[in-house]
């Protein structure tokens, strides 16, 4: 049974949260302010954190900084209608992905199973290493080193990274990697995946403002490409 964390200071809003993804099987636990939440992270072991945003005492985004330090828990973070700052700011910190709020708990089940099942690496490649050049990609473990150095990757960085790898040369539109990587089409915002692979490019590029290996075809989409 996947164990969530569930952080937002509405309280009514909380409560139903915690009600009806129980009804999924999962196990919740909730916290009503950034302080509470880091608190609770700290002191337990989750499979998926629900954040909201705007929280008392530690705002959702310095909440999500602070657990990236230590963390690639999947993280979606919880916005306001229209706060499209606070959007890209959440991914800007590691968040996998967000919802805007009011949703449909309908919507947010979807992405919580879509956030928590893992890309199956399996299906798409045997091997449980994959080396290219000065990359080595350990498939089973999740784990990136670059000349001997590991690169603390999100679990969705890493699945953006491991497709594109294994797929050198061909380029996926942004819709295509809403679908494959986030499951789910349509409904995403592009943007998510812009802001992951900048995030990408930040880790992995010596200097991500003239990228090497992640690169874009304008107008179309990313793609990886090794020399």
């Amino acid at each position: 049974m996947e164990r969530l964390l569930v952080v937002d200071d509405e309280p009514i809003l909380l409560k139903g949260l915690k009600f009806s993804l129980e009804q999924e099987e999962y196990e919740i636990e909730t916290a009503i302010d950034g302080e509470e939440a880091i608190n609770k992270f700290q002191s337990g072991e989750y499979d998926l954190i629900i954040l909201d945003i705007m929280l008392p005492k530690i705002n959702g985004t310095e909440v999500c900084r602070k657990i990236r330090e230590v963390s690639n828990i999947p993280i979606i973070m919880l916005t306001a209608k229209g706060d499209d700052d606070s959007k890209i700011d959440g991914l800007e910190v590691g968040a996998d992905d967000y919802l805007t709020k009011p949703f449909n708990i309908l919507e947010l089940k979807a992405r919580i199973k879509a956030v928590l099942r893992r890309f199956n690496v399996g299906d798409i490649h045997k091997a449980p290493e994959i080396k290219i050049g000065d990359f080595v990609i350990n498939t089973l473990g999740h784990k990136l080193t670059i000349k001997g150095e590991d690169i603390n990757l999100t679990a969705k960085e890493f699945d953006l990274l491991l497709l594109l790898i294994i797929n050198q040369n061909k380029v996926f539109s942004r819709e295509k990697l809403l679908e494959i990587i986030w499951d789910y089409e349509y409904f995403g915002d592009v943007r998510t995946v812009d802001v992951h692979v900048r995030r990408l490019r930040e880790k992995i590029e010596i200097d991500s403002s003239h990228p090497e290996y992640i690169l874009t075809k304008w107008g179309v989409g990313y793609y990886f490409r090794h020399q």
